[in-house]
């Protein structure tokens, strides 16, 4: 039985997709803060299972037969240290063989200020003495293309990366890699999992400007000044101080890796800049 935490999010469905290739519906349980959420996975024969990473009674009724379970980052940044000690507090008391943790590329060594509760959850995680795998993922390519509607209007792609080179892949290549790991006999304890070409994002503005036809530059400001432009355009304070040091971290090089661990565990090149692009011009 493998859990997977945070199942309705855009990670947790595509790592349910992949593990649906190999594991009978029937062996996986999607443990979720709505089940209401969760229908989609339901009619797939998933198991659906009420869990709040705020309430340990939740967690330990979703873990219940559980021989594996994935620990899915919670999104609610500056609470996520004591979130991740309920799923590892719940995980031990469950007796889990495995215990897989979606942590941040290089965390121990990370510029990056998101690397923080990756770290504390690390360490709680080697501590609880369960079998573990960090999944120490890069930047999504979804964190760029996502938000192409200004870019197109603008002209512009904002940031404050300089020359920093990310070595970025797609969520369903990181889910894959989770899935790769979930059914593995003996997994590693970490992979560091990264897109197998990097780019600049002066070069993601000049692969949008190619494949739309439209002037599309970069334009690189100062760390203050692309959180402030990030909060003027609607962006809560908090997420907009995160993303401007996570470009500064990036500038660091703290976003780029070359050691293609991510395309040697699902078997395949990760998907390219130029594709993710085609993929959000067309939506």
């Amino acid at each position: 039985m493998i859990v997977i935490t945070g199942a309705t999010g855009n990670l947790g469905q595509h790592v349910i997709a992949s593990l649906l290739k190999s594991v009978p519906a029937a062996n996986i349980i999607a443990a979720v803060r709505n089940p209401a959420k969760a229908a989609s996975l339901a009619a797939l024969g998933v198991q659906v299972r009420q869990a709040d990473y705020n309430d340990g009674a939740s967690l330990d009724a979703a873990f219940k037969g559980a021989t594996k379970i994935l620990l899915i980052s919670s999104s609610e940044v500056g609470q996520r240290a004591q979130q991740h000690q309920n799923v590892i507090d719940a995980a031990k008391r469950a007796g889990v063989a495995l215990l897989a943790y979606t942590s941040v590329l290089r965390a121990d060594t990370s510029p990056l200020g998101l690397a923080a509760e990756h770290v504390v959850t690390e360490a709680a995680i080697r501590a609880s003495g369960l079998p573990y795998s960090f999944l120490r993922n890069g930047w999504y390519l979804e964190n760029h293309t996502e938000h192409l509607a200004p870019v197109l209007e603008h002209g512009v792609v904002l940031g404050a990366a300089q020359n920093g080179r990310f070595s970025s892949a797609a969520r369903a290549d990181y889910a894959a890699a989770a899935a790769a790991v979930l059914t593995a006999a003996q997994p590693q304890a970490i992979y560091e999992l990264a897109g197998d070409h990097g780019f600049t994002l002066a070069e993601y503005a000049a692969e949008v400007a190619r494949q739309s036809g439209k002037a599309i530059v970069y334009k690189d400001l100062p760390q203050a000044d692309f959180k402030a432009a990030l909060i003027g355009v609607g962006v809560p304070e908090g997420f907009a101080d995160l993303l401007a040091d996570s470009d500064a971290g990036a500038a660091k090089g703290g976003l780029e890796d070359n050691g293609k661990q991510l395309s040697a565990l699902i078997g395949r090149p990760t998907t390219s800049l130029a594709n993710a692009v085609k993929a959000a011009l067309v939506k």
